[in-house]
């Protein structure tokens, strides 16, 4: 038993798994990476006062350090922190640092977040600094609310680690009021970045922003800001730009863009108007801390004092890369004036906190600018030489994957081989307007169509439904609608031996033209079988095998817009369309069930829009096998398709 009990102490710490968690220690000195901790400093109880029942809702100040030391012999560039706060935290303040999915403070943080430095963005090493802890080292005071911690009681993160690529954490550790956690170089990365050099590389993203300074003095600068959309199936209508100026900088000047507010009362009454005595403000465009950013129309292109800038003024406009590269990015230029202790001609900090969105677009998260290569330009003076920029900062931005976003267009689905469509679903872009209780149900099912009504807006289709389905137990009251501004109707057309067709239908349910509109659809089974669009311009997406890009031919580019029926007092509005046929053929896609689900599209996107989608599919049961398989079907199809071409032409 003695023996036993003198070697138990070794076999254990043998036993002991060999990896980067012998890192974490108490011990900064014991981490030879970046070592990160969480402290926690003091709080109280806050108003309201909730009773003693409800003490998860009872909200409590909280103020906290974050703090990053470089122990590793290269410098930290552009440096991220990922905290993993819990407690329901709304944060405050947050000095040196901002978040980098440009949200602006105060901020709901509760599902954890991750911070960027600023201004200081970089951590250098020991070995660059002779150990100077003061340039290896960032402290991040934090104030905030949280809820339900009270004291004894410490409301620490549930982790903490570095955002980084190429770094590795061990898992954070908490005690008492500290959380810690050691991240080293991971060995099998690659940085791109030397100790030695003072910019990061260029990334990518589904969007990119440039923040290029072209020209600098000791009191302003000009920038140029470009927007560039690099996804093939998203796009920016009506786009809105804005950011935070965090050192007191104001907008003089602009060219391309336009503040949403003309406002300089913020100068006036505030410290710029007191170091610009001078100055006639009343020429000034906007002292706003954040300010927004709009397009200017097409007609201002040439505009010799607004306008005159390359890939500017589109109404807010830009297209995939796919459909039109010279579309796909926007410009504008401005000119900024700085504040004390900024006054010189090198000093100059990009804006922080970058959002973009639009009317018809994707839901983008951006991230911290990042000082990268300076950008070239054209010589002015027409030379074959390139001007550099003074510095260049890249902001990336990608399409937010949120779940809660309702979609903005819906897919019905039907074939030649059943009388009903499928329609779109119950509130497949939500039910805001409708009060489920006493006017429509948001819960039922979407009730089946005939074909024709298709053509009606949703509250004329009530008799046409229930006539429909009237050898069925109606439900009350009936499902609601979708209220999608636009809606796709998939019909499966023909399916014979050696190919089979679909109709692709679009309606416009909005009160304004579409215009540039495209579509992509995913077939996952089919897309080696497509042949052609007929009225629709067709091309299989590069970098995809499941997905065909459509949009309209030159001239046939506009959604029109709903608009009244002939005789208003008796006919419902008509919608916007357009409509294609577009054919497959089977030689190259042996084993193909186009009735059975093959011949339906699995994703549709519409302008970059993720469509909401039918959940069933048309059921066979009224299949007429004999006219489908036939030759007379593909004379049927050939014949639609004549119509069709036909009916193009006379438009023209």
């Amino acid at each position: 038993m003695a023996t036993l009990l003198i070697f138990l102490p070794l076999f254990l710490l043998t036993s002991l798994p060999v990896s980067i968690s012998q890192t974490s220690s108490n011990n900064a000195g014991d981490c030879n990476g970046i070592f990160i901790t969480y402290v926690y400093v003091s709080g109280f109880p806050i108003p309201p006062n909730v009773s003693a029942s409800e003490p998860n809702n009872q909200a409590y100040n909280f103020m906290s350090n974050l703090t990053i030391l470089n122990n590793s012999p290269d410098e930290l560039k552009s440096w991220r922190v990922f905290v993993g706060f819990q407690h329901r935290e709304l944060l405050v303040s947050a000095s040196h640092a901002v978040l980098a999915d440009g949200t602006t403070l105060p901020g709901d943080v509760g599902n954890g977040t991750v911070f960027a430095g600023f201004p200081n963005t970089d951590l250098k090493s020991a070995i660059q600094t002779a150990g100077d802890v003061n340039q290896m080292q960032t402290r991040i005071e934090l104030v905030g609310t949280q809820y339900g911690v009270a004291f004894p009681a410490v409301p620490l993160p549930s982790s903490i680690s570095l955002a980084n690529d190429g770094f590795l954490c061990s898992p954070s550790t908490s005690q008492g009021d500290r959380t810690q956690v050691c991240c080293l170089k991971d060995s099998n990365t690659k940085s791109n970045v030397t100790i030695h050099e003072e910019i990061q590389p260029r990334q990518e993203g589904d969007l990119t922003i440039m923040f290029d300074v072209t020209s600098s003095s000791e009191s302003n600068y000009w920038a140029q800001v470009t927007i560039s959309n690099n996804d093939n199936t998203s796009r920016l209508d009506n786009w809105k730009l804005s950011w935070e100026w965090i050192r007191d900088e104001f907008i003089y000047s602009m060219r391309g863009a336009y503040p949403t507010v003309v406002d300089t009362g913020d100068c006036i009454f505030g410290k710029q108007g007191g170091y610009y005595k001078g100055m006639d403000f009343s020429k000034a465009l906007n002292c706003e801390k954040r300010p927004t950013i709009i397009d200017l129309p097409l007609e201002k292109t040439n505009d010799t004092t607004l306008g005159m800038v390359p890939f500017c003024c589109r109404n807010g406009t830009i297209l995939p890369p796919f459909m039109d590269a010279s579309k796909s990015k926007s410009a504008f230029v401005m000119q900024v004036y700085k504040m004390s202790p900024d006054l010189n001609i090198s000093a100059i900090h990009p804006p922080q906190n970058w959002k973009i969105n639009g009317t018809y677009s994707p839901g983008y998260v951006c991230g911290p600018p990042v000082r990268v290569s300076s950008s070239l330009f054209p010589n002015p003076a027409g030379l074959s030489s390139n001007t550099a920029a003074v510095a260049s900062w890249q902001v990336i931005c990608n399409i937010s994957s949120s779940t809660l976003k309702k979609p903005k267009c819906c897919v019905s689905f039907s074939a030649f081989f059943n009388d009903s469509v499928i329609p779109c679903n119950t509130c497949a872009c939500g039910c805001s307007n409708a009060n489920p209780s006493n006017v429509c149900s948001a819960s039922e099912p979407a009730l089946l169509l005939p074909p024709e009504a298709l053509l009606v807006p949703f509250d004329n289709r009530t008799e046409m439904a229930k006539d429909f389905n009237k050898r069925r137990d109606l439900p009350n009251p009936l499902p609601c609608g979708d209220n999608c501004g636009v809606s796709i109707n998939w019909h499966l057309l023909s399916d014979f031996r050696g190919g089979w067709t679909a109709r692709v239908t679009l309606f416009n349910w909005g009160d304004t033209n579409i215009v540039d509109w495209f579509a992509a659809v995913q077939l996952d089974k089919a897309i080696q079988g497509f042949e052609k669009g007929y009225s629709f311009n067709g091309t299989i997406m590069p970098d995809t095998n499941n997905t065909i890009y459509m949009q309209g031919f030159s001239g046939l580019n506009y959604l029109l817009a709903e608009r009244r029926g002939d005789n208003p007092r008796i006919d419902p509005p008509v919608p916007g369309t357009q409509q294609s046929v577009i054919s497959f053929t089977k030689k190259t896609t042996p084993g193909i069930n186009v009735g059975a689900g093959d011949g339906f599209p699995s994703k549709v996107y519409f302008n970059g829009e993720e469509c909401s989608l039918p959940v069933i599919l048309p059921s066979g049961s009224n299949r007429r096998v004999p006219l489908a398989s036939s030759p007379f079907s593909l004379l049927l199809t050939m014949l639609v398709l004549m119509v069709l071409q036909l009916s193009l032409w006379l438009e023209i």
